[in-house]
């Protein structure tokens, strides 16, 4: 679940896994695989940092390596 705002300041939370979409209009759209649609406050970058958090939380998503990896060479 990722926590997100209304455009009139109430909180609420979306399960993740059901996030098709994530569109800015210019306010941020989020579209659900169910056809409902939400406008929040967040801008599209931090709601699509909230769901790679949620999908590496719940182990959905890999580690990112970053820099140069040695070992795999």
């Amino acid at each position: 679940m990722i926590k997100v705002t209304r455009l009139n300041g109430k909180s609420f939370m979306i399960n993740a896994i059901y996030i098709e979409t994530v569109e800015s209009f210019p306010d941020t759209t989020i579209m659900l695989t169910n056809g409902r649609k939400y406008v929040v406050k967040e801008p599209e970058e931090v709601v699509v940092q909230q769901i790679r958090d949620f999908y590496q939380s719940v182990s959905l998503l890999g580690q990112q390596h970053m820099g140069d990896d040695e070992n795999e060479k």
